[in-house]
């Protein structure tokens, strides 16, 4: 098996109802334009407030993907 190369890049993502779902929805938006995904790390978890109540929870993510040889 040859060894693999792999890529890192950092997303965010964001929901109106938990950093699990902003997770979620960071790693389904990039899924749709990479392939192979195979590792997220959480790096950094956030809120935005507005007039003092939670209007957003955001999930800072690194994830990898691996390359493929083509051709």
């Amino acid at each position: 098996m040859p060894d693999s190369v792999y890529r890192v890049i950092r997303v965010v993502g964001s929901s109106p109802n938990s950093w699990e779902e902003a997770a979620a929805n960071a790693i389904a938006t990039a899924g749709k334009s990479m392939e192979d995904l195979r590792i997220a790390e959480v790096d950094k978890l956030d809120l935005r407030v507005e007039s003092n109540k939670i209007v957003a929870y955001r999930a800072l993510l690194s994830l990898s993907f691996r390359y493929h040889e083509h051709g």
